[in-house]
């Protein structure tokens, strides 16, 4: 028996970015979810809104943000794959 893996393309929007308060904030699509989602990078805490389908996104999201945060731009989109399908 064989498994297909699938996969959801996000897109993360960055609207806020407050580099001396450690503060980001944007927005994030992936199929018919959205979020708004706010990364305080020194504390290491994210908050997403709303909390339907959170599980499933925060994780990979706060990877995706720990490895780029300090790359990121307000008013750029950028992608990233979550391993299923929403």
């Amino acid at each position: 028996m064989t498994m297909t893996q699938s996969h959801t393309a996000v897109q993360l929007r960055i609207t806020h970015l407050v580099l001396g308060e450690g503060l980001m904030a944007g927005e994030l699509t992936a199929g018919t979810f959205q979020w708004t989602f706010q990364w305080h990078f020194r504390r290491v805490a994210l908050h997403l809104h709303p909390t339907r389908g959170r599980a499933l996104v925060a994780e990979p999201l706060q990877r995706f943000l720990e490895q780029q945060d300090y790359s990121l731009e307000v008013g750029e989109v950028y992608t990233f794959t979550l391993r299923t399908q929403l």
